[in-house]
């Protein structure tokens, strides 16, 4: 399965704030979990030997006051089925449970009612009627994911009604509208920097989606603040007039400035060489594929791994 800035969105919003995954469990599952003080990142890299490289989408520790270690959780993004995928979920579990010697959480997150479905079926491991592991990941989904539709609610828990925004952007009709509608509104009650920082957020994870075309609409055509802000960090006023048009085909140079604002937002440094690499592109699919990689990756190099 490729990888997209809609899947790199789904998994990385958990980064954004400690307990958004123990609320969004319970509001969507009804399960309570405990609610760390922060997240730190662990490797990705659940390999044991190099022939076969094996890597999660994201590995977060929960802490908890007085440096009390808490559950891993892993986060897997999916905007597809995919059986390949699928089947490593038990390692995956397995080699965290070994390696750090704790707890561990599976959370998978989907974009698609059909995809959640699929990935809530439990997976067991031996022979019929001689079962010796069964696991049954928790499933977040547009079909039980809350949809914030209000100023107040979004306003109440901003990182819940991104994540909202973000598991609904395949939505229809006046529903999507009123998530879209809500958060922008919501994003001019915080500071205008880190309002930038999550409306940017937002239009690179709802990607190609009819959500991110309402999105980029939104940003373009009324008056926020954070918007502005947004434009006054590198964009160009092309720039801002290809979001009214949904970023049409051939928006190569756009798609590179987003690249090089996230990085830049990441501070990761990017020397000439890299950018000119990326600015001298113009292939949108594989532009596309280094945008996904740039939400998450450690250095500007790793764009460019395959």
């Amino acid at each position: 399965m490729s990888v997209t800035s809609e899947h790199e969105a789904l998994h990385r919003v958990f980064q954004h704030d400690p307990g958004l995954y123990s609320r969004a469990v319970e509001r969507a599952l009804g399960v309570k979990l405990a609610v760390p003080d922060d997240l730190s990142e662990l490797s990705v890299d659940l390999t044991e030997t190099r022939p076969v490289e094996r890597r999660a989408d994201s590995v977060l520790r929960a802490e908890f006051p007085a440096g009390d270690a808490g559950p891993v959780l892993i986060v897997e993004s999916q905007t597809g089925e995919d059986e390949t995928r699928r089947r490593r979920w038990p390692y995956y579990i397995a080699f965290v449970r070994d390696k750090y010697d704790c707890q561990v959480v599976l959370l998978v997150v989907c974009g698609k009612k059909k995809t959640a479905q699929w990935a809530r079926v439990p997976i067991e491991v031996g022979e019929p009627g001689a079962v010796c592991m069964t696991v049954t990941p928790l499933v977040l989904g547009p079909d039980n994911v809350p949809a914030v539709v209000t100023v107040e609610d979004a306003v109440a828990d901003l990182p819940f009604a991104v994540f909202s925004a973000l598991t609904h952007s395949r939505s229809r009709g006046r529903q999507k509208d009123a998530i879209l509608d809500s958060l922008a509104a919501a994003l001019k009650t915080i500071d205008v920097r880190a309002a930038a920082e999550l409306a940017e957020f937002t239009e690179v994870g709802l990607g190609k989606t009819a959500a991110g075309k309402k999105w980029r609409a939104l940003m373009a055509t009324r008056t926020f603040p954070y918007a502005s802000e947004q434009r006054s960090q590198g964009r160009s006023e092309g720039r801002a007039e290809g979001r009214a048009e949904g970023r049409a085909a051939g928006k190569a140079e756009s798609r590179a400035e987003d690249i090089l604002l996230i990085l830049d937002k990441r501070k990761i440094e990017v020397d000439d060489d890299v950018r000119k690499r990326i600015t001298s592109c113009t292939d949108l699919k594989t532009l596309e594929k280094w945008l996904g990689r740039s939400l998450t990756a450690a250095r500007a190099e790793d764009l460019f791994k395959d």
